[in-house]
């Protein structure tokens, strides 16, 4: 085998071994609670030293870094191409819309209940810079879900007097509770009452009928 074929497997390698250090860390922040977990235990539950978790890993706020920036960008892939703020031009597609991405949003939800809890209910407590960074990011949220808000307004199909930034800061309250209600009580029934009831809010409330 040449050389790039032995380089392209130890890369292989290390990208396994950074994302089983991630889900190890996960399991062991789920069990524990951020606080309470040390380098050791996630290296302990690896079977792997500690000098090996530090070429991958500053520490543990360096791996809640990643969470973040991996959960956004899931976010961020739901709401691209059909589910962006302007694919839509009328009522009926947007209702559509919302399905689809009220669908989506559950599955990544669903899929990382770990990471959730940590986000929602611990990264807070960890440092200001760390609870600004969560704040920017629901603000980014609810700028993001006005731009829906714009569209529908421009189009015609919402209300001409509805405020779009304050409905898109709104609408961002409603996905928090419902995934703080999904890690108190993962009950698929219920997370898809939650989720018929914000669509419901989402077109009954604000469309022109």
């Amino acid at each position: 085998m040449n050389d790039d074929s032995s380089l392209s497997r130890a890369e292989r390698n290390r990208q396994q071994l950074r994302s089983d250090i991630l889900q190890a860390a996960f399991i062991e922040f789920a069990e524990r609670g951020y606080h309470q977990t040390a380098i050791s235990d996630i290296a302990k539950r690896l079977g792997i030293g500690h000098g090996t978790f530090y070429r991958h890993f500053t520490n543990k706020r360096d791996i809640l870094e990643h969470v973040i920036d991996d959960i956004a960008t899931k976010i961020i892939a739901t709401l691209e191409a059909e589910n962006a703020p302007d694919a839509v031009t009328s009522l009926e597609a947007y209702k559509e819309q919302c399905a689809r991405i009220a669908n989506r949003l559950s599955d990544v939800l669903t899929a990382n209940p770990a990471i959730a809890r940590l986000i929602l209910l611990e990264a807070t407590s960890i440092d200001a810079d760390m609870t600004k960074r969560l704040m920017n990011l629901i603000d980014w949220g609810g700028q993001l879900v006005a731009a829906y808000m714009i569209n529908g307004v421009k189009l015609g199909y919402f209300r001409k007097d509805l405020d779009c930034q304050s409905t898109g800061h709104a609408v961002v309250g409603m996905i928090l509770v419902c995934a703080l209600r999904f890690l108190s009580n993962p009950n698929p029934d219920e997370q898809q009452g939650l989720a018929i009831a914000i669509q419901r809010l989402l077109v009954d409330g604000i469309a022109i009928h």
